[in-house]
């Protein structure tokens, strides 16, 4: 499947900001089943300063400035990203595999370079932070002799199942316990608190940012900026890789999940971040997102 996918971000500001810097993760990575096939920036104004880079987990990181005065910054990136088969039609026997208390041995014991690298997601990270709470409400999934996999699909589904997805609940800056206790969020919430959920039991779970195509009702038209970015989450299983889950949907990412960076939670991939002068009081920016299907 190949995909085009717009993302814009605009900014108006009450007065002229006479200066920022930014920091935008908003091109897709390459990962084992997705390759991003091109990829077009727009910036108005024009940066006075950009470099691309890799950050520590490899995605694909843009530094800009802006340095003349400006009322509305827009930031609009195009890309077209082409999604193997494998991903769009995953075959997994989610009761094989490890179970939990042989992937927790085989974490510490295992001295593999890949069992290093995934134990630094078991860390805090700034915007999830291990709670009893967080240990006491997964910890029923995750008995000892179950697959791990299977405990993380039930995982999935208890959240989509008690939390209610509710846009005007939280914000970026919403603690987790706050999430955990009024049981309601979006889909970074839901995704941070998978990410803790396991963290607390010993397990390596990632953020993972991106993209989701929506489709319309049957009949009918699909409106342009339908489509929205999305976030689930990334658990790892010692001689078995990382695997996704989507706990907003109750699914395991597949064709219509792309992804564009991942980390240790939303603070290490947020789309567009940065720091301006003047301005006046900040306004919410208006984002647009639009996938587009462009071959099967």
């Amino acid at each position: 499947m190949i995909y085009r996918i717009r993302h814009l971000t605009e900014y108006e500001y009450q007065h002229p900001v006479s200066l920022c810097y930014n920091l935008a993760h908003l091109q897709p990575r390459n990962t084992s089943y997705q390759s991003c096939l091109s990829s077009k920036l727009q910036i108005n104004p024009m940066p006075a300063y950009s470099r691309k880079r890799k950050d520590y987990f490899g995605n694909n990181v843009l530094h800009f400035s802006i340095e003349e005065p400006h009322k509305k910054l827009s930031v609009e990136i195009t890309s077209d990203i082409r999604i193997d088969e494998g991903r769009a039609s995953p075959e997994l026997d989610l009761d094989l595999g490890s179970t939990c208390a042989q992937a927790l041995q085989a974490l510490h014991q295992q001295q593999t370079k890949a069992n290093l690298e995934a134990r630094e997601f078991v860390l805090d990270s700034p915007m999830v932070r291990v709670m009893d709470a967080l240990r006491d409400y997964a910890a029923p999934s995750f008995t000892a002799d179950r697959p791990l996999l299977s405990a993380a699909r039930e995982l999935t589904h208890r959240i989509f199942t008690d939390f209610t997805y509710d846009p005007a609940f939280t914000t970026v800056a919403t603690p987790l316990s706050d999430v955990l206790e009024h049981r309601r969020g979006v889909c970074q919430d839901f995704a941070h608190l998978a990410i803790g959920c396991l963290r607390a039991l010993g397990y390596p779970a990632r953020y993972v940012s991106g993209y989701l195509e929506t489709l319309p009702p049957p009949g009918q038209v699909k409106l342009v900026g339908s489509d929205a970015s999305h976030a689930w989450f990334s658990l790892y299983s010692p001689d078995e890789g990382w695997f996704e889950f989507d706990p907003t949907n109750d699914n395991m990412p597949a064709e219509q999940h792309i992804t564009t960076a991942w980390g240790r939670d939303y603070s290490d991939v947020a789309p567009l971040r940065g720091v301006l002068f003047d301005g006046g009081k900040p306004q919410p920016p208006r984002v647009a997102v639009d996938v587009q299907r462009l071959e099967a």
